[in-house]
């Protein structure tokens, strides 16, 4: 055996032996291996008897190995040698072990350590935050030797608990230069087991003494509450010499975005040069390494650049903005090509943002690109074109946005005259006289500064000349701080997507702007708070198509395809056309880079004249869902259709989409289109509760042909009444073509006519009078009337074309 004692007793002779530096390595590593405790004293005589390195590195990785309490005490000894290299070695390892008692052992042999080896143990003790040694570290802080002395006023930050607090206050008055940095760091590492209250508390308290107010900003920035970073800003205004810069250091330090805040104030507020060119360094840097998404980092660059004072700073905000993958970006970055020393850099990043967002490609992108294309002068700028060609040729372009505020006046707005209703019944003079005195009035309450709109606190909306159908709208705005900060963006002269303080919780604002906040049916809420906070910019993307808003606040999804209500006439649908108003509610707001694209609409669907002379309605003419109720965010209206893209809350009795009305006897013709497996029903005289297939009668939709399908049973395939009457297959077309279909409910009889197929001809009472197919109780299946509803069973498909006949 490999641990028998009279083979473990024969390598310790030949080790005791004098042979070579590789066979004794070998035995003594052999030893390590296996653990062999009775091998520590010859291992231990090697170590000080041999001066062959390779020897030395054996022993000490194998008394590591061992580990024993006699082991560790040989290792120690090393550090009493003037050995720098086996030192070091012999603290790599002590590192790696796990020794119970290794700081009272450190203690032990520090004070025999050579120089060397008490610089070992300081390593040690801060390496493993030994906070029982503080007094050992800090008496070396007086050491004669300045190494040691460095490395134990290093080591303190590690060592150093909230009892030393007064003792590093005295320390750190009397440091000198080179020493406070590191003396900071461990008060703040002492401060740190206390509560932000008690640490603020205890340096504002030892400030307030001090002739080196300097001296504490650093542990005030660590702190990293608000008010804390408050005090700081409020300070450096009044501040000089060592204390404006160790203020000015302290707030590029701290670990929250609320640095930024201060240091914009800063910037806001300073006509000095150096200050300026500082305050733009560390914004960069801050904004750059911050968590916030693309969109916000380029609303705070965009600001950053007017503070910066050379090219070098301009060049490294165009770079950041480069990153953003921000569309307002990539038009902010367009005039700096015109500029000789940032027009590269602002080329590269348009490219960027361009390259890398396929849905960014428009009209505007196009120009952008092609300014870049033209631009680009490096080396791999060959290389750069043609992926620029590949992108424009691969990608559709869509129209491009366009101003709605010039930046100089207010061309193109008009004042409040009162609301869509109001106006419609308003003569043409009464409309020009009352134009008038409201433009006139918007004049006085709304004023261009430096490119911005801003409200003046008192008078009404703001609204553009011209009215939109659908759109996409891009918007930058800002609360100013005051009394109750509120405003918001009317769609289609109806209020509104809301903007307000998230502070006012009384109001329940909590929540977040960007909601629908006056929808009583629909959603009124944002999916989540993604304000910034009040007195800085924020940014929407709003889209409208028909009667649904999808709003984007600061890049997040707050509002996912939502019915914007009617708030004038809640009996009627949205306004098909309206303007866009800028909501005026008595406190300050700004806004600011305002950009519109209109988005084509479909043809709505008409009847044909024969329908008209039959008496059909449309219940859905691909341009809204007002005749609709249930589940309007899992089907949508997209490009004309009815689009079920089921989420995951997509189950139960919310995931029906149910006609408003109620309908007894009728025929119903629609168009439908499969995706493979797709299943989905037709319930007639349902009510908005329950599984319709029972309560009501569910007519089913289902792609027949998909294998999973393969062993339904005959009524359960499409056009059947479910569990009822079975209908026949065949005439349903190749998925992806639409399909026509007619139900004719007449009483008791159902027809279904499939693509010109009558597929289901039947009386429901006589098919169920002995007892349904599917042996299961169908209650409502008698129903005299109901809604028609779709029914949802998880697949992606679409409706169009919907209408509806009445029968006596």
């Amino acid at each position: 055996s490999n641990t028998d004692p009279k083979g473990v007793n024969l390598i310790l002779k030949k080790l005791k032996a004098k042979t070579s530096p590789e066979v004794n390595s070998t035995m003594i590593y052999w030893f390590g291996n296996r653990k062999i405790a009775s091998a520590v004293p010859e291992i231990s005589k090697q170590l000080k008897n041999r001066t062959d390195k390779m020897v030395q590195k054996a022993a000490v990785r194998s008394l590591a190995s061992i580990g024993t309490d006699e082991a560790i005490k040989s290792l120690l000894e090393i550090f009493k040698i003037n050995d720098k290299d086996l030192i070091t070695l012999a603290k790599q390892e002590i590192l790696t072990m796990k020794v119970d008692n290794l700081s009272n052992l450190l203690a032990l042999v520090y004070p025999q350590s050579s120089i060397d080896g008490k610089l070992a143990v300081l390593d040690l003790i801060s390496a493993r935050q030994m906070t029982d040694q503080y007094a050992l570290v800090y008496t070396q802080i007086t050491s004669t030797d300045n190494s040691i002395k460095q490395r134990a006023t290093e080591s303190l930050k590690s060592v150093a608990t909230d009892k030393n607090i007064p003792e590093l206050f005295n320390l750190l008055e009397q440091s000198n230069k080179e020493n406070v940095l590191p003396i900071q760091e461990a008060v703040n590492a002492a401060l740190s087991y206390l509560p932000a209250g008690e640490q603020s508390k205890l340096i504002t308290t030892q400030m307030n003494k001090s002739n080196k107010k300097n001296l504490y900003y650093n542990a005030l920035a660590n702190v990293g509450t608000a008010e804390v970073m408050n005090k700081i800003t409020q300070d450096y205004k009044t501040l000089s010499g060592e204390d404006k810069t160790a203020a000015f250091f302290a707030l590029t330090q701290w670990k929250t975005f609320d640095a930024v805040y201060s240091l914009l104030d800063i910037a806001r507020n300073s006509q000095d040069k150096s200050e300026l060119s500082k305050a733009t360094d560390a914004l960069v840097s801050l904004v750059a390494n911050s968590d916030k998404n693309g969109e916000v980092k380029a609303l705070y660059l965009s600001e950053i650049m007017t503070f910066a004072q050379n090219n070098k700073q301009k060049n490294a905000i165009l770079k950041q903005l480069g990153t953003s993958n921000s569309y307002k970006a990539l038009i902010y970055l367009a005039p700096f090509m015109e500029q000789s020393d940032l027009k590269e850099t602002a080329a590269q990043s348009a490219m960027t943002i361009a390259l890398n967002n396929s849905s960014f490609l428009d009209e505007n992108t196009a120009e952008i690109l092609d300014k870049v294309s033209k631009t680009l002068g490096n080396p791999d700028a060959g290389y750069q074109r043609e992926a620029i060609q590949k992108y424009l040729k691969e990608n559709p372009k869509g129209k491009g946005f366009v101003p709605l505020f010039n930046g100089k006046d207010l061309t193109g707005w008009k004042g409040l005259v009162g609301n869509p209703l109001t106006r419609a019944k308003m003569t043409a003079k009464e409309m020009a006289e009352a134009q008038k005195k409201a433009d006139e009035k918007a004049k006085e309450s709304w004023v261009v500064e430096n490119g911005e709109l801003i409200f003046m606190e008192k008078g009404d909306n703001l609204c553009t000349v011209k009215q939109y159908g659908d759109f996409e709208m891009l918007v930058d705005w800002k609360l100013y701080p005051g009394k109750e900060p509120d405003a918001g963006i009317y769609l289609r002269g109806t209020p509104q997507v809301q903007i307000w303080d998230t502070a006012r919780v009384n109001v329940g604002a909590q929540v977040g702007s960007g909601g629908l906040y006056n929808n009583k049916t629909n959603s009124s809420k944002p999916l989540k708070v993604a304000d910034q906070k009040v007195g800085e910019w924020n940014t929407f993307r709003i889209k409208m198509i028909g009667d649904r808003v999808t709003v984007y606040l600061n890049g997040e999804l707050v509002v996912d395809n939502v019915i914007l209500e009617n708030y004038w006439d809640r009996n009627q649908s949205i306004f098909p056309i309206e303007q866009i108003e800028l909501q005026a509610h008595g406190s300050k707001v700004a806004y600011r880079d305002i950009y519109l694209r209109e988005i084509d609409r479909p043809e709505p669907f008409k009847l044909s004249k024969q329908e008209e002379k039959e008496g059909f309605e449309i219940l859905f003419d691909g341009t809204n869902m007002h005749k609709w109720t249930g589940n309007t965010t899992d089907y949508s209206t997209e490009d004309g259709n009815i689009v079920v893209n089921p989420s995951k809350n997509f189950k139960g009795d919310t995931r029906n989409l149910y006609t408003k009305e109620e309908y007894d006897n009728f025929v119903y013709r629609f168009e439908f289109q499969l995706t493979p497996g797709a299943n989905n029903g037709l319930g007639i005289r349902t009510p908005m509760s329950g599984d319709a297939a029972y309560v009501g009668m569910e007519l089913q939709i289902l792609d027949d042909d998909a294998p999973i399908y393969e062993k339904l049973e005959i009524y359960q395939y499409h056009g059947s009444v479910y569990g009822v009457i079975p209908a026949k297959r065949g005439a349903l077309k190749p998925l992806g073509e639409w399909n026509t279909q007619e139900v004719i409910a007449n009483g008791d009889n159902i027809k279904i006519t499939l693509n010109g197929t009558v597929i289901l001809d039947g009386n429901i009472r006589e098919a169920s009078k002995n007892g349904t197919m599917d042996k299961k109780d169908h209650p409502g299946l008698l129903n005299k009337s109901g809604h028609i509803a779709f029914l949802g069973h998880g697949s992606n498909l679409k409706f169009r074309n919907i209408r509806i006949k009445k029968l006596k």
